[in-house]
């Protein structure tokens, strides 16, 4: 077999019809993550796919729920779990098109934002695959207008993104509600621990796709710059006004070090936070939930006070003091340069500092690429670097019962906001969290602040 026939559709387990309307459709040959994954998801295995949107993941998913489904048997066969309306909407128009090779099959669309009183006309009439946004599943669980009994397919589209908007408690409750036999395919850009734990709980021995990632080597590129003591903390704004990243993680060797960095960059009009041993629970928290909101530019940490984090699109990492560890370094600039993102890594050594950097170099198997400070320009009409979102707090969380898919609702249905300019949500037990971008913050908190979050007044503030 030819590389190009591994690559056609002809060479999977397909229906004639079914290859008939791929061919319509103009389905010529697979992108890489249908060649890795439709293979196993066809012979019924669970499958975790690491895969980002525009991959060509939808007809991964969509093919093996269609083969799973009988069209004479008028019951929910499949789920398909997405984190936005959005996306929900563009999954059911490609598997409808999918599905034309079948007569009658019908997908409906159940997310927040619109009418329960139309879906429920359309549940009654009866459906074969459902999609639908996890908060509004669940309540045509609890309302017993959606039944999952018949179900043989659960797809968890981007399942990174759900958890980042707090869906996690929802899915779960979802998937109580599916039977225990069936097929479960998990989609996710990135494989954060949730996404990992998610998989663990509800998946059964399930098959790993990930695409072999090319360019690895030159993902994160690498740049040291040689300081005197003086020019150390200056340096980082230099460094911030040249590259411009929209999220930096700048690593210091004491607390006191992210104290006075912080004073300078704030100074200069920089969003920067700090983050130690020497804060609260509750100051920690919301520094952390600004700072993967991206409604912070920079976060200042020790090392102590940064493990575990895993931030996604995080552009930058700056090394304001080298440590003597170089495995610490390795970790430090590891934050960078995820799940195929490009990213910069920057070191501020001093002559003191030159041991140190020898070890990194010794342990890299590499000599480090200096670069003169003299190099680090940025435009005289530059502004200060902002960053992208702002956050809100909501002050009710859990303990109100509110959801993620209510903070949701309110900002897109009641508000008219799109989808698209909402980031991440956080409920916590009291209060909750959301990211919406810099141009629309101050219309979305008054709207808040007017109006009303599941039924019942709320206030808002910026953070």
């Amino acid at each position: 077999m030819t590389r190009t026939d591994a690559l056609s559709f002809g060479s999977l387990p397909l229906p004639p019809a079914t290859q008939a309307n791929l061919q319509q459709l103009g389905y010529a040959s697979m992108t890489p993550i249908q060649a890795a994954s439709l293979p196993l998801a066809l012979a019924g295995k669970d499958l975790i796919a690491q895969a980002k949107t525009g991959s060509g993941k939808t007809a991964a998913f969509a093919l093996p729920l269609l083969a799973n489904l009988n069209p004479r048997r008028f019951a929910v066969q499949a789920l398909v779990l997405c984190p936005t309306r959005e996306l929900a909407e563009q999954v059911t128009q490609e598997i409808r098109r999918l599905a034309r090779a079948e007569d009658n099959i019908k997908t409906l669309t159940l997310c927040g934002g619109a009418p329960v009183r139309n879906q429920l006309a359309s549940l009654a009439h009866g459906a074969h695959i459902v999609v639908g946004t996890p908060g509004r599943i669940l309540d045509h669980l609890s309302r017993e207008t959606l039944s999952l009994d018949a179900l043989n397919t659960l797809v968890l589209d981007e399942a990174d993104r759900m958890l980042d908007m707090g869906f996690a408690d929802d899915i779960a409750q979802v998937i109580a509600a599916c039977p225990k036999r069936r097929q479960t395919l998990l989609f996710s850009a990135t494989y954060p621990d949730g996404v990992a734990q998610l998989a663990a709980r509800f998946m059964r021995e399930p098959q790993e796709v990930k695409l072999a990632e090319r360019h690895a080597d030159t993902k994160i590129r690498q740049r040291f710059y040689e300081v005197k003591e003086s020019e150390r903390l200056h340096a980082v704004g230099l460094l911030l006004n040249h590259f411009r990243p929209a999220s930096t993680l700048a690593f210091c060797n004491t607390k006191q070090q992210c104290r006075d960095l912080v004073a300078i960059l704030q100074a200069q009009g920089i969003v920067a936070l700090e983050l130690h041993g020497d804060l609260e629970q509750r100051e920690r928290d919301q520094v952390l939930v600004q700072f993967a909101n991206r409604s912070c530019s920079v976060l200042v940490a020790t090392d102590v006070a940064a493990r575990g984090l895993d931030i996604a699109q995080l552009e930058a990492v700056i090394n304001v003091d080298i440590t003597p560890d170089p495995e610490v370094h390795t970790h430090r600039v590891g934050r960078t340069g995820r799940a195929d993102e490009a990213g910069w890594a920057f070191s501020l050594a001093s002559m003191d500092e030159m041991g140190r950097v020898g070890r990194i170099d010794e342990m890299q198997g590499s000599p480090s690429a200096w670069h003169p400070l003299s190099e680090l320009t940025a435009p005289a009409d530059a502004k200060p670097l902002r960053p992208p979102m702002v956050t809100l707090q909501i002050l009710g969380g859990r303990k109100e019962k509110i959801r993620p898919g209510d903070v949701l609702g309110a900002l897109t249905k009641d508000l008219g906001l799109e989808g698209a300019q909402i980031g991440k949500i956080n409920v916590n037990e009291f209060s909750t969290y959301v990211a919406v971008e810099r141009s629309i913050a101050d219309q979305a908190l008054r709207g808040l602040n007017a109006g009303k979050v599941k039924g019942k007044s709320v206030k808002a503030r910026r953070l």
